[in-house]
């Protein structure tokens, strides 16, 4: 299996933690984010890692990794960064987000599951997330799944039944998986690549949502599954996070 980390991402609202330093190069007890991330990939046997790059790419140095860059990364979202590395996107695929961190418990689940397009969800989320927001309740996003197959993921502040299980930023492609993933994306791209109007729960198709390219996937009639954890994962979004971490 092959790992693709996006990691081009400005970081914003992590304030004067990112002003001179890219989200995934934060030290956490004495590691960067990306670097815990690629010991956990490469402890499971994992050593095909490509990372896209963006902000302040040339902070992100850690070698045995394959880079590819996201120009545009200050204009866009997940979806962009992860076809800047198209090329990649062939056989079994991980793709993970930069700002998460997560135990090899999480990725011998992935590594056991054969779906097509599997998303890890977290279903006992709601204690961290007390613990991570004052106000837990009003940062909710939807991720329903009906007969072991996800039906919508990515509304959000929907009432606490619609999300019963969290999205974590990971997520696993077969090759036809992969497949489905990029005919849905030439698709839409052709269509809305230079519309301003916004593209399901995006503001654009250009700064999509990656939970926005799985409804779409889901919309086509494609299965996606969930991987289904209990813990054992940390985001880094914004100040509060990385200094309650802390």
């Amino acid at each position: 299996m092959k790992a693709i980390i996006l990691a081009a991402g400005m970081g914003t609202r992590l304030g004067e933690y990112t002003r001179d330093l890219p989200k995934c190069m934060l030290n956490f007890n004495g590691k960067t984010l990306l670097q815990r991330q690629i010991d956990v990939l490469r402890n499971v046997g994992i050593n095909d890692i490509v990372v896209v790059r963006g902000y302040m790419a040339e902070k992100i140095t850690i070698p045995g990794v394959k880079y590819y860059l996201s120009t545009e990364y200050y204009k866009s979202n997940m979806v962009e960064t992860l076809f800047c590395a198209e090329e990649e996107l062939s056989g079994n695929v991980l793709v993970c987000y930069g700002d998460i961190i997560y135990e090899e418990s999480v990725l011998r689940k992935v590594l056991r599951s054969v779906a097509d397009v599997g998303v890890v969800v977290d279903e006992d989320y709601w204690d961290y997330w007390c613990a991570r927001l004052d106000t837990p309740s009003c940062d909710t996003e939807s991720l329903v799944v009906k007969d072991e197959k996800i039906v919508d993921l990515g509304n959000p502040n929907c009432p606490l039944s619609d999300a019963s299980c969290r999205y974590v930023g990971m997520i696993r492609f077969s090759q036809k998986g992969i497949d489905q993933l990029k005919k849905a994306y030439h698709k839409n791209r052709d269509l809305y690549y230079h519309s301003d109007s916004p593209w399901k729960r995006s503001k654009s198709f250009r700064k999509a949502y990656m939970t926005c390219m799985l409804q779409e996937l889901i919309d086509e009639g494609y299965d996606v599954n969930p991987i289904v954890i209990r813990r054992g994962w940390l985001e880094f979004d914004n100040v509060d996070d990385y200094e309650r971490y802390h």
